[in-house]
């Protein structure tokens, strides 16, 4: 049998609808053919990335891809008893939105107008809760076999601060995934972080870097391109979060095929710069689903998310996988530019 082909993996953020991204991942961890040589992640793909690791030091693909299944399936009981949830008419017409919950109604009015430090003094945080009792850190740090990085925002500086191996605590994970309208700030070292999104949804260049690997599959779950003008306020803020979210993502990408060409013209030498291969894994099935569903922590809705992940591999791999270690399977600038 011919040696695994080695990839990194690019995780954004996405709330629940990072479970995708875990339908991905646990396809990837079953194929013998690859081996993953680092990931950046932010937010859920932060979450997904820190547990994966830890179960792959516990016990290979199969420890991570029982612990990836464990941590989502505890994002669900900490969600059981929340008031937010699914309107009785959205049961039962079969929709992921809360967008008709009167409970995330009050709570999105509520956040517009009062700060995570007044409405919630106490800090209380269930997601920390499921990230602690799923992820053992001192496996993260031992695992020598995936290179991990996790971004964060420092809110006095405005830069993005990148946390890699023994530096990824529980605080950097939480950082990564601070939303600063529902969550106080975490500090590390002294600073602030929010959401590394702002900045990164996820940085790549920590995979250039640090590794060899010229081959980025990117998890893509925000989309890029709406061909529907938003109306209402709470699409339009919805759309303005997601160009944000994306708009480091767009000049990253530019930057590689700037280079690319580059070294395509013979202006760079191959020696000195490394040529990446592009690949991106993204389902039209989420570009339906309303902001909402991202707080939607259903175990039903969680594991369709997952089938869809998987299912989405599995057609990717069967087309592209002998596209990896020879070229990229998007063209950036056609695509992205």
């Amino acid at each position: 049998m011919a040696d695994p082909k080695k990839i990194n993996l690019a995780l954004q953020g996405g709330g629940a609808h990072g479970a995708f991204t875990w339908g991905v991942l646990d396809r990837f961890l079953e194929d013998k053919r690859l081996k993953i040589d680092a990931i950046t992640g932010t937010s859920a793909g932060a979450m997904n990335a820190v547990v994966l690791a830890s179960g792959m030091e516990a016990d290979g693909e199969k420890g991570a891809r029982r612990q990836l299944e464990d941590f989502w399936r505890s994002v669900s009981d900490h969600a059981r008893y929340s008031p937010i949830r699914r309107s009785p008419l959205d049961v039962l017409l079969g929709r992921w939105s809360l967008d008709n919950s009167l409970s995330y109604l009050y709570f999105d009015v509520v956040s517009r107008f009062a700060s995570p430090y007044e409405f919630n003094p106490l800090n209380i945080n269930p997601l920390r809760d499921a990230v602690e009792r799923a992820v053992d850190f001192e496996k993260v740090h031992a695992c020598d076999c995936i290179k991990l990085f996790v971004a964060a925002t420092n809110v006095f500086t405005g830069k993005i601060r990148v946390f890699s191996n023994k530096e990824v605590t529980l605080d950097a994970v939480m950082a990564s995934a601070c939303l600063p309208q529902l969550h106080q700030a975490v500090e590390i070292d002294g600073e602030p972080y929010w959401d590394g999104g702002y900045m990164g949804n996820p940085p790549l260049y920590p995979l250039f870097y640090e590794t060899d690997t010229p081959d980025v599959v990117l998890i893509q779950i925000n989309p890029l391109e709406r061909r529907v003008v938003p109306k209402t306020a709470r699409e339009i803020l919805n759309r303005m979060n997601e160009i944000t979210f994306n708009s480091t993502l767009m000049r990253e990408l530019r930057a590689i095929d700037f280079v690319s060409r580059l070294i395509e013209e013979g202006k760079l030498s191959r020696q000195d710069y490394m040529k990446v291969h592009m690949h991106r894994i993204s389902a039209a099935e989420l570009v339906p689903l309303q902001a909402s569903s991202k707080m939607n922590a259903e175990w039903s809705f969680l594991t369709e998310l997952r089938d869809i992940g998987r299912r989405t591999a599995e057609a990717w791999l069967d087309t592209r996988f002998e596209d990896i270690g020879n070229r990229s399977t998007i063209d950036l600038r056609e695509e992205f530019l």
